[in-house]
This record gives C-alpha cells, sequence and structure tokens, in this order.
C-alpha cells in the first residue's frame, strides 16, 4: 500500500502558469524575452542591438553581452500571461481541493520577490502574493510543494554578470532562499532547490551568454554550490523543512546487447542524468566526471570549502520528472522519436504520443528503482503526464480518455515499485495539472491538464476553467488512494 500520507496533487512552474509578468513589482526575468513559437520554429529571444534594432536570437546562437534583453510589442510573449494564475490562484485552488489534492507542486519566481535579483529588500507585493497563495492552500490542507527555481532568472543578473557563470549569483540565489525560508516558515514544508538540473542550458536557464563547454560546467559547479548551501539554510531557519531536488529523469535502453551499446548508454546516463544526482545526493564529484573533465581539458574554479560544502548540502529527497524512456544507439541509420528535448532511436515497441513521445509505464517503474536503489533516498514524482491537442465537444465536454490511459498505467506501475519493490515514495504530482503554456514551444495546443483553459497558442480566449474527464477520474483516484483506477 502507498503510504497514509502520501501526496496526490498536481504540478505547474511560475512562467508557464502565473502570469501577472508586470504586476505587482515584479521584475523581468529570462523567460520574459521569450515568444511563441512551434515544433518547427522553436521561440527565441528578444534583443536590442547597437543600432536600437529588435532582433531575435535562438539560444543556441552567440549572444553578445552588448544586446540588452528587450520587448517587441508586436509580439506574443506566452510568460507574461501565461493562464493568468495571478488573478485566478483562489478559482484554480478551490478545483485543486475539489479534487481532493494533497499538495500542490508549484514554483516561485524569483523576480517577483528581488525584481532585478541584487536588491537589498525584497518586494513586499510579491512575497504576499504567494503568502496569500500559500494560505488559500493550506485552507483546503493542500501542502504547497515549491521549486525555488524553475527554468528563468533575473535578466538584470544575466545582463550584467553573465548569470550563474558568476559566483556572486551564488549570493544573491541564497539571500532569496534566505527570505523564503523565513517569511514562509511553518507555511512551506516541502522545497527543491532547481527544476530539472540536467536540462539548464543556454541564456534563458542560466543566463550565461556565448555559451561554450568550460563556462558550462563552471556553472553548474556554482549551481550545486548554490543547491547545497540553500539545504543547509534551509535546515538551520526549520529544522522541519524537506528540501529535495529536481532531476529530468528520462530512462534509457540500449538498443541491443552489443556491448558497444550497452556501453553508450552507461556513459549516456551518467552524463545527462546521474552526474547531477551524484552530486546533489552523494555530495561529491563522480570519479567518471572527473576524467571526463580532465580528457576534456575542463577547469573547474572552486573555492577553498566548496568540497566541504557539497558534502553538507545533500538533499533530503529526489523530486524527478517521468514523462517517456529512449532508446540509444551506436547505428548511424537510426530512426528519431522525440522525447522532452533528447532525440534518441525508436523503440518498436511503445506506442507515442502526439508529439512523438514514447509511451512507457513500465519504465517508470523501472525509474523508481534504479534511483532507490541507488541512493536509498525518498523519491518524488512530481513530474508525469501527457500532452495531447484536447477537443471541447460542443456540450463544452472534454473527453480525454487517452490522459486517463496513461496517467492510469503510470500509477499502477508506481504501485508496483512501491509495494512489491520496496521504493519509498513520498508522492506523485502530473504535471500541468491546469493547461498551461509549453516550456519548449510557448504552444496552448499541447495540453496536459485534467483542467482545461480556453485559450489559444496566441494568448486569445477566455481563460474559462473547465473540467475534463481526467478530472473526474484523477478525483477518485485520489479519494480511494490509488485503488479504484
Amino acid at each position: 500500500m502507498l503510504k497514509k500520507d502520501f501526496l496526490w496533487g498536481g504540478a505547474t512552474a511560475a512562467n508557464q502558469f502565473e502570469g501577472g509578468y508586470q504586476e505587482g513589482g515584479r521584475g523581468l526575468a529570462t523567460s520574459d524575452t521569450k515568444t511563441n513559437g512551434s515544433l518547427t520554429r522553436k521561440r527565441k529571444h528578444s534583443f536590442l542591438n547597437d543600432n536600437n534594432e529588435i532582433i531575435y536570437l535562438h539560444e543556441s546562437e552567440f549572444i553578445s553581452h552588448d544586446y540588452q534583453a528587450t520587448l517587441d510589442p508586436n509580439m506574443y510573449y506566452p510568460s507574461h500571461k501565461a493562464v493568468d494564475f495571478y488573478h485566478h490562484y483562489r478559482e484554480d485552488i478551490a478545483l485543486m481541493a475539489e479534487m481532493g489534492f494533497k499538495c500542490y507542486r508549484m514554483s516561485l519566481s524569483w523576480t517577483r520577490i528581488f525584481p532585478n535579483g541584487n536588491e537589498d529588500e525584497p518586494n513586499e507585493e510579491g512575497l504576499k502574493f504567494y503568502e496569500n497563495v500559500f494560505d488559500e492552500c493550506l485552507k483546503y490542507g493542500i501542502q504547497p510543494v515549491v521549486t525555488l527555481n524553475h527554468f528563468d532568472m533575473p535578466v538584470y543578473l544575466a545582463q550584467h554578470q553573465d548569470g550563474w557563470l558568476s559566483r556572486n549569483t551564488i549570493e544573491c540565489f541564497l539571500k532569496y532562499c534566505q527570505t523564503v525560508f523565513e517569511r514562509y516558515k511553518g507555511k512551506v514544508k516541502y522545497w527543491m532547490t532547481f527544476n530539472e538540473i540536467n536540462l539548464l542550458r543556454g541564456y534563458a536557464t542560466l543566463g550565461i551568454h556565448e555559451m561554450n563547454t568550460q563556462k558550462y560546467y563552471q556553472a553548474l559547479h556554482h549551481l550545486f554550490i548554490a543547491s547545497a548551501k540553500a539545504v543547509q539554510l534551509g535546515h538551520e531557519i526549520d529544522p522541519n523543512n524537506q528540501i529535495g531536488m529536481m532531476l529530468a529523469n528520462i530512462l534509457t535502453y540500449s538498443e541491443t546487447c552489443n556491448p558497444k551499446d550497452v556501453e553508450l548508454e552507461l556513459n549516456v546516463s551518467r552524463r545527462l542524468k546521474y552526474f547531477f544526482s551524484d552530486v546533489q545526493c552523494r555530495g561529491y564529484y563522480p570519479s567518471y566526471v572527473l576524467k571526463l573533465l580532465e580528457r576534456e581539458n575542463i577547469q573547474i574554479i572552486k573555492e577553498e570549502n566548496d568540497d566541504q560544502i557539497l558534502k553538507d548540502g545533500c538533499v533530503d529527497y529526489i523530486g524527478f520528472s517521468y514523462y517517456n524512456s529512449g532508446v540509444v544507439t551506436t547505428r548511424k541509420d537510426a530512426g528519431m522519436s522525440l522525447g522532452n528535448g533528447i532525440n534518441m532511436a525508436q523503440n518498436p515497441y511503445l506506442k507515442e504520443s502526439e508529439w512523438k513521445w514514447p509511451i512507457d509505464p513500465t519504465g517508470l517503474r523501472i525509474s523508481l528503482n534504479i534511483l532507490w536503489d541507488r541512493y536509498q533516498k525518498p523519491l518524488f514524482i512530481v513530474e508525469n503526464g501527457l500532452g495531447a491537442d484536447d477537443k471541447v465537444e460542443k456540450d463544452g465536454s472534454i473527453h480525454d480518455d487517452y490522459r486517463i490511459d496513461y496517467m492510469r498505467d503510470h500509477i499502477i506501475e508506481m504501485k508496483k515499485a512501491v509495494e512489491e519493490d520496496g521504493v519509498n515514495l513520498m508522492g506523485y504530482t502530473p504535471w500541468g495539472c491546469i493547461d498551461l503554456v509549453s516550456a519548449g514551444t510557448g504552444e496552448m495546443k499541447k495540453r496536459y491538464g485534467m483542467i482545461y483553459v480556453d485559450m489559444d497558442d496566441e494568448g486569445n480566449g477566455t481563460l474559462e476553467r473547465s473540467k475534463k474527464d481526467s478530472f473526474y477520474w484523477y478525483k477518485k483516484v485520489i479519494l480511494s488512494h490509488g485503488e479504484d483506477l
């Protein structure tokens, strides 16, 4: 059986859900400079060049440090309004309560607390907004699960000190952490430091211009130090705090039993996934990473006590996302299948979503076992779900049986991991419990929610919330503690 205090709920992120980007004293975040797009036209950032012309650059393109982030009034920036949780939070939390949520995983917008990231004093309006959100959750017995940093940062820190490439960003982040740990003591018990830390890349998430491998690993080191110090700080302020990490967990299979395929899969898993959890859970750089840095002639600049900081700041639990698995192969002619931003070979044994993500419920059970065996720390599935183009019927109903099937199959495997394998699992919060904009493309049509939001890819719509079939199904699942599927 699942634990009596198992945390059933749902998950969102501020930059995809909250909106109100200029309200309540909030400052500009890197996510606010990203336009919308599609699967073929990825979102771009808008900048002002030396001739005062607005230019658009992909994150993979070099960005001059002289370019200033700016906004084009003729373009649509999805994070600005998102689906307007800022003005709908009472309504949205009431819907979560109606479903029976025990927890709600959300993120804070750093720039709502410190608009530039480096102010002496926090923004009281921003602090009050989140206090109201937490109080509304607690009124219904919903525990907030709060991600401190989810895929963006203050534009000011990105433009003036190259974001996480600067050691000073650690201190700015820790001041923000101290502020919210102290302000919300007794209201928030569950925290996570950085969302999907192994997917952080480029300007939007790291604030770095002209990214290269040396800069990337230096920035990662600063993230690891910031996370470890945040864990220690959170425990000092409130010993009841549980502070975890958050990993993008894409399970990878070797395509064949060819030793070369198996070796490649091992290296892919280590470099793209376990490196990040090894440092945050074990408190040191694993030997395979040290050898990698040596081979690639990468020199990480450390301060004297950094190794001890990592050791003393191990996380309490592992939060992770799981949407799909992937296949690793040495074949050059392999077909490609897209899943959460990573291209891999197609798996002939699995069906795929509309967005070509393999659907692999058994992989969730395997992932839970691997992570539990490797770390022996409590696990928390903080993202899982199916993105689909939902259709609204003439009577307003939304029949998303495909989403119910996806979630049912994954919950079955999740329960097997707990009941048959002995995995220690804290909770389950499917992604985008209320429809939100896609992180990858800024689309609305790729919907994950059990609650529909009337808005299209260009931000048009009433923002009215309505219940999908999956809403009633998930309510039944929670009420039965996962027995009635």
